[in-house]
């Protein structure tokens, strides 16, 4: 961020009320108490889930916090489990959510063998530290939440896939700040009244995301998802024991890095940057856990990736409400003038008025595209 330790405290202090490891605390432990209502988990696997290292610290820090201890405040009638021994959780949000933006606009991205989606659910598999899981997102009826359920999970990775369903399915978004700008926009201002509840579908990892994204870039939908099914195919882990459409895990960068991709329709361009993206992971050029900026930079200057691919990784697998790729096709092409598209400096001048929300604009310009493809093929 650009500051110093010491300054970062002050301001955390300031703007939040209490240091950055209070804070992250706070949070660890807002998490345990989720898992206190909401599961049959142990009180040892809570405080593992939570990220304390023995039952003993979590206790501590439970009983200060909330003053009586974990067992004390279980709410086992509230409890629910998998039939299959998963965990099961909720993740609330502020009305109105769009599911059927959310659901659509990943059912068009899902990758074969690796990701599901129906009417009502989303499935995908994800590697673990200790194998794989499979997880399930569907809308609760009647509440302001959706369902997360988590199969072949073990404690210590719950919260970062708690955290990452969250933006995958945008649910700390407030809709209420997105729409006070851009509805008085006369370009989405219909849009934004058409569909108060859209939301930015994330991707689960910014490695898979970048692959997708480098195919995409001279390819259909269509093309992409064939091009992707066979990179998994080749590539990815394969799964037993799953759901007939869950066969796979998407390829590793060290996978990736060795795989012989030839044959699979793609040209050598395309899989020399695919195997460049995989080795930057691999040498520590290319650090996902990075800062936004450091990570972008990373990016753009990758060969056949490039800055317009780079802010679409923002987008929906850093969680960066602002990023735009400002260069893709059907936003210059719906935000130009007398049907003449804009270019891609016209565009970013045009969305500077959109800021701090260009993702939300972006997605509600692309989800116009999809409706006029489906009406196109009625």
């Amino acid at each position: 961020m650009g500051l110093g330790a010491r300054h970062l405290r002050r301001l955390f202090l300031q703007h939040v009320g209490a240091s950055p490891i209070s804070f992250a605390q706070t949070r660890r432990l807002q998490f345990a108490k989720r898992l206190l209502d909401e599961t049959n988990l142990t009180i040892t696997e809570i405080g593992l889930a939570a990220g304390f290292g023995s039952v003993r610290r979590f206790n501590t820090a439970f009983r200060q916090a909330y003053g009586r201890a974990p067992r004390e405040l279980r709410k086992h009638s509230d409890s629910a489990a998998d039939a299959d021994g998963g965990v099961i959780l909720k993740l609330a949000y502020r009305p109105p959510y769009d599911w059927n933006q959310v659901r659509d606009f990943l059912a068009a991205n899902a990758i074969p063998g690796v990701e599901h989606v129906d009417e009502g659910s989303y499935s995908r598999t994800l590697k673990t530290d200790a194998g794989f899981s499979i997880i399930c997102v569907r809308p609760i009826e009647g509440e302001n939440a959706l369902e997360l359920r988590v199969q072949g999970v073990v404690s210590s990775s719950l919260f970062q896939i708690a955290s990452a369903a969250r933006r995958v399915f945008d649910t700390s978004a407030d809709p209420a700040l997105t729409t006070f700008v851009l509805r008085s926009d006369p370009l989405l201002g219909p849009y934004v009244e058409q569909r108060p509840g859209l939301r930015i579908p994330g991707e689960w990892d910014p490695f898979e995301c970048t692959v997708c994204a480098v195919l995409a870039s001279k390819a259909g939908v269509a093309s992409v998802r064939t091009l992707v099914g066979s990179i998994v195919e080749r590539a990815g882990g394969r799964i037993k024991n799953c759901a007939q459409d869950l066969t796979s895990l998407f390829p590793t960068p060290a996978a990736l890095a060795k795989a012989d991709l030839e044959g699979l329709g793609l040209s050598r361009t395309r899989i020399a940057a695919l195997q460049e993206v995989s080795r930057a992971v691999l040498q520590k050029k290319l650090d996902f856990n990075a800062s936004t900026n450091s990570i972008l930079e990373v990016l753009s200057q990758l060969p056949g990736v490039g800055s317009s691919i780079a802010e679409y990784v923002a987008l929906r697998a850093l969680g960066e409400p602002d990023a735009f790729p400002a260069n893709d096709s059907d936003l210059r092409r719906l935000a130009g003038i007398a049907e003449r598209p804009l270019s891609a400096l016209e565009l970013e001048a045009r969305a500077e008025a959109w800021r701090p929300w260009r993702g939300y604009a972006a997605m509600h310009l692309w989800r116009t595209t999809m409706d006029q493809v489906a009406r196109r093929a009625q």
